[in-house]
């Protein structure tokens, strides 16, 4: 890990390092993945399952895309209890927030007496990605397609990379099935996007994607825009703690830990803190921690990658830092930490105080952890219900209405330059 002080006489220069570009906008990744979605678009099945190959290690037919219904009856038989029990009390509070957040129709009067409002109808077929790799987000699936089905989706897509036999972790597939999926196909990476974006034989094109990935996935949404829509850009994870002299170190090594442990090596921490001594014992608890989580060669790359632990002069300069940074999950470990968050602007979701961890927002919260990332979260927000329906404004004027609209309708015609508009208007009078 990288420390920075303010009082360091290169402190700009450092700080200008650790505020950096993510992968998200990395040019290599982007040709790459513009390679695999022209393939896609160009070959269908044929790429996909070539790609599967050269990622995944499986040598797949076209046939063997799609999830069997034997496939998730068997995954259901090896879902112990404590497993349903995990899966029900988390889509129990994503669904409970879900339902909150979720638009509803509405109607009123204009100045003309019209009848004007909007309408939220469910995506009728979406695509949701779930990442696997090295670590199946069992999690994903339910803070992603429990939107889906809640907001009344009626195809709810889902793919997600197999192992090199073609299998998928049961546990993803009883909490994918779980949660309301409608049909699984085992395919992982940029090629997986391409395919619900363009359509392929096997997997027909959807109407919207969601769900966070790697920097390859997280580049082919960006680069599919216009042939699909997208929820956000939620890339490789991320977290800033922003802590001062109560602050438990503890706490915010095993927190910083936490999310370096996904494993791309392109994951991003930050502690951003007013004191020195608790930025000194946080690096101390870290070499302390480390050593003893299974997945410290991950969280190791990450660490020596993109993990900075920075002093500022102020807890100013620290919120200003973190709204520059944009970061997927804010921790605020300060004196007044719900009133330090009001100036907490960009952040994807923000955890106060020492009894809120990240973990939980990863698992049981109720809020989706699909979040913005790579300082995307300066222009996007968190996954909700809402961007799983399709907005429609609706109209209607009856004849007195009308007359009242005509003549500003008139006079902007006539100052467009548009007499068609105008007369389309008045016929009716």
């Amino acid at each position: 890990m990288k420390i920075i002080r303010y009082t360091d006489a290169n402190f700009a220069q450092s700080l200008g390092e650790a505020t950096s570009a993510s992968s998200l906008f990395d040019a290599g990744i982007e040709a790459s993945t513009r390679a695999i979605l022209h393939e896609v678009h160009q070959r269908g099945d044929a790429a996909v399952l070539e790609f599967t190959g050269k990622y995944d290690g499986a040598a797949l037919s076209a046939e063997q895309l799609s999830i069997t219904q034997a496939e998730i009856f068997a995954a259901s038989i090896k879902a112990d209890e404590a497993l349903r029990a995990a899966v029900n009390e988390a889509e129990k509070n994503i669904a409970t927030f879900a339902r909150k957040s979720k638009r509803r129709n509405w109607e009123t009067k204009n100045s003309h007496g019209a009848s004007v409002g909007e309408k939220f109808d469910a995506f009728q077929r979406v695509g949701i990605y779930i990442p696997g790799g090295t670590a199946p987000l069992v999690s994903t699936a339910l803070m992603t397609i429990t939107l889906a089905r809640v907001a009344g989706c009626r195809e709810i897509v889902v793919c997600t990379p197999c192992g090199r036999d073609g299998s998928i972790n049961a546990a993803l597939l009883f909490a994918a099935r779980a949660a309301g999926a409608t049909e699984i196909y085992r395919v992982g990476g940029a090629q997986a996007i391409a395919a619900m974006a363009y359509g392929t034989d096997s997997i027909r094109r959807v109407a919207k994607i969601f769900g966070p990935g790697n920097a390859y996935v997280v580049t082919a949404k960006r680069l599919l825009v216009g042939h699909v829509a997208i929820d956000l850009l939620p890339g490789p994870s991320e977290v800033l703690v922003l802590a001062d002299d109560t602050a438990n170190p503890k706490f915010a090594a095993a927190d910083l830990l936490a999310q370096a442990e996904h494993g791309s090596g392109h994951e991003r921490v930050w502690l951003v803190t007013t004191s020195g001594k608790f930025l000194k014992a946080v690096a101390q608890e870290i070499d302390r921690q480390l050593p003893k989580l299974t997945r410290r060669d991950f969280i190791k790359k990450a660490l020596d990658n993109n993990s900075y632990l920075i002093q500022v002069a102020t807890l100013a300069d620290g919120v200003a830092l973190a709204n520059q940074l944009a970061p997927e999950h804010c921790e605020i470990m300060t004196r007044a930490a719900r009133k330090v968050s009001e100036g907490i602007l960009t952040a994807g979701a923000i955890f106060l105080g020492s009894w809120s961890p990240t973990v939980l927002g990863d698992y049981v919260a109720g809020p989706s952890h699909t979040l913005p990332t790579g300082g995307a979260g300066a222009s996007f927000a968190g996954l909700t219900v809402d961007q799983f329906q399709r907005r429609t404004s609706v109209v209607e004027y009856n004849r007195a209405a009308l007359k009242k609209a005509l003549p500003a309708v008139k006079k902007f015609a006539e100052l467009e330059g548009l007499s068609a508009h105008g007369q389309s208007a008045a016929v009716r009078k």
